[in-house]
């Protein structure tokens, strides 16, 4: 098979680094899209008075300010060639729509290998990519050793 569009999923991490190596050194002649989705979902704190949770936007200032560091930082990963795009909102959603609205053939991202609690806690974004696609997924495992 043949990949001709593929979209590339960054956080900037190591494993997302290596992916996109990856991409790049496996499919010459395709149309790389690096993909940056700033996660602006609500966070949750505990409520005291009813034992709840209580989800907390992220406050605007910072959100732009991250903004503007993370479109940078994914313009200078661009190489000529290539394009770039940078949405906001769940990581997951982003990922998935914006491989649709691009019409990508692949989606190449790193994974962290999260264990146990940190696992449990966080959560793996490539995980419920690649239970949610409808594409093909290529997942780069984190170049670090495990701890």
């Amino acid at each position: 098979m043949m990949f001709e569009r593929i979209l590339v999923a960054t956080d900037f991490s190591p494993s997302a680094q290596r992916a996109l190596d990856v991409a790049r050194r496996n499919f010459p002649g395709a149309r790389l899209k690096l993909l940056h989705v700033l996660d602006s979902r609500a966070m949750a704190v505990p409520d005291f008075t009813t034992g709840g949770m209580v989800p907390v936007p992220p406050p605007s200032d910072i959100q732009q300010d991250l903004g503007r560091a993370d479109e940078t930082r994914l313009q200078q990963e661009t190489l000529s060639g290539e394009e770039h795009e940078m949405l906001s909102g769940d990581p997951v959603r982003g990922i998935l729509q914006g491989a649709q609205a691009w019409q990508a053939d692949l989606i190449v991202m790193g994974t962290h290998g999260r264990r146990g609690l940190e696992h449990f806690f966080l959560g793996s974004v490539a995980e419920r990519v690649v239970r949610e696609s409808l594409i093909p997924i290529l997942t780069v495992r984190d170049p670090r050793p495990d701890s």
